[in-house]
């Protein structure tokens, strides 16, 4: 359920974030602990897909509204450059098992990962 995650809990407004954008199946917020200046984070509103392999296989339209929110906040919050992020999996650095995305921009070295 999606409520059993800190997403599940801003989604449902039991957290108060800032919005930055909201569609009928999507958030995007700024991240909590950011590691750029621009970090922001895309989420579906559905917990059905705990990570990115999931969400491809059975949503792609879901998975194709998050990169276009993702664009949208890059050029709002950036220079339209951006790296988007997924981790997949504990061993990859993901600790929440609600697919999100990570948007960040600006002060990233070129040529770094």
């Amino acid at each position: 359920m999606a409520a059993d995650t800190i997403f599940g809990k801003i989604i449902a407004g039991e957290i108060p974030v800032e919005k930055l954008v909201e569609t009928e199946r999507v958030i995007a917020f700024p991240d909590i602990a950011p590691q750029a200046p621009v970090h922001l984070l895309v989420v579906p509103k559905t917990a059905e897909y705990a990570n990115v392999t999931e969400l491809a296989a059975g949503d792609p339209s879901l998975l194709a509204e998050m990169v276009a929110v993702a664009k949208r906040l890059a050029d709002e919050h950036a220079d339209g450059d951006y790296r988007l992020i997924f981790n997949n999996g504990a061993n990859a650095g993901q600790t929440i098992f609600h697919v999100h995305a990570h948007v960040l921009a600006g002060g990233l070295e070129e040529g770094s990962l």
